[in-house]
């Protein structure tokens, strides 16, 4: 098993936006992909109060891979994205890191 935390940074005044998008249709699709993540978090206290920021929980990379893939293909998406986007685009950056737990932290 390992994780995948991404961030996404907003264009300034789209975190609104992009938190809709999640909140009406990303959340959603993640579920019927099984794409399993936990909360989303925004920046409380710090300087970058553009991002939004969550974790996702793999079994494997293959998982990973095909629930991307289906994702990405699902017309659902491009409309949400579409519609997300009408007015141009919302996030600056996406960026990733794909962690493992060190053993003994799982206890």
């Amino acid at each position: 098993m390992f994780y995948e935390w991404r961030t996404y940074t907003c264009l300034p005044g789209k975190l609104p936006v992009v938190l809709k998008r999640f909140e009406t249709a990303t959340l959603g699709l993640f579920a019927r992909h099984g794409i399993r993540n936990g909360p989303l978090y925004t920046v409380a206290v710090g300087d970058d109060n553009l991002q939004v920021k969550y974790m996702i929980e793999w079994e494997s990379h293959e998982q990973r891979e095909r629930a991307w893939s289906a994702f990405r293909a699902d017309p659902e998406w491009a409309r949400a994205l579409a519609e997300s986007e009408k007015d141009g685009p919302v996030v600056a950056k996406i960026s990733n890191e794909l962690l493992q737990a060190v053993p003994f932290s799982l206890k």
